[in-house]
């Protein structure tokens, strides 16, 4: 069985989280490709090291390992830096998630890829599934949650594709304006339309 791979995308502050913590409650399996990349940077590993030689040893926190918010910041304004960053991350990245996915048995499975339109790895998924929020609502839970101010969190958001970008690009739209009970129920009409397409891929 070939696992039919819908990528989970969209903007920062649109809850993306909440939205694959409720497909994983289906026992959909979910791979972020986040949690991948932290994986990657771990003491210890390759793609450290290579960091830390592009970058130089003040990109590493006191215990030796990434100090993410010091790269972040540094890379933010830079961009022949940070895409000197994707060229040491973005390939591992890739290599691992599509290493996961081929060992999956299931229907369908999961992949989070927040910066899917920047990255373009729309090569990875058959669907793309956007989380789409409003920029008001993305704003007041960026600041909430990073207890930044609006300028911060309005620079976040314009370093980002738009919401129109995203938008071109989706298969299918999740609207996540918090009303929960709304969510609980996209989610769970996406879950049954998803088994059916990955069971009319074998017939």
């Amino acid at each position: 069985m070939t696992t039919l791979v819908v990528g989970l995308t969209g903007g920062i502050g649109s809850g993306k989280t909440a939205v694959s913590d409720r497909f994983a409650r289906y026992g959909v399996p979910v791979i972020d490709t986040d949690v991948i990349a932290r994986e990657l940077v771990e003491p210890g590993q390759p793609a450290l090291a290579e960091i830390v030689a592009e970058f130089g040893s003040e990109c590493l926190d006191g215990r030796g390992g990434l100090d993410r918010t010091h790269l972040r910041q540094r890379v933010f304004t830079d961009e022949a830096g940070r895409r000197r960053l994707e060229a040491i991350l973005h390939p591992r990245i890739r290599a691992v998630t599509r290493e996961r996915i081929a060992a999956l048995t299931t229907p369908y499975c999961l992949l989070v890829i927040p910066l899917l339109v920047e990255t373009g790895m729309t090569d990875l998924v058959d669907r793309v599934l956007v989380v789409d929020a409003s920029e008001a609502e993305q704003i007041h839970r960026v600041m909430a949650r990073d207890r930044i101010d609006e300028i911060q969190a309005r620079q976040i958001l314009a370093a980002q594709a738009s919401r129109r970008q995203r938008l071109a690009l989706a298969d299918e739209v999740v609207e996540n304006a918090g009303d929960f009970a709304n969510l609980e129920r996209q989610i769970a009409d996406l879950h049954l339309y998803y088994l059916r397409l990955a069971a009319e891929r074998f017939f």
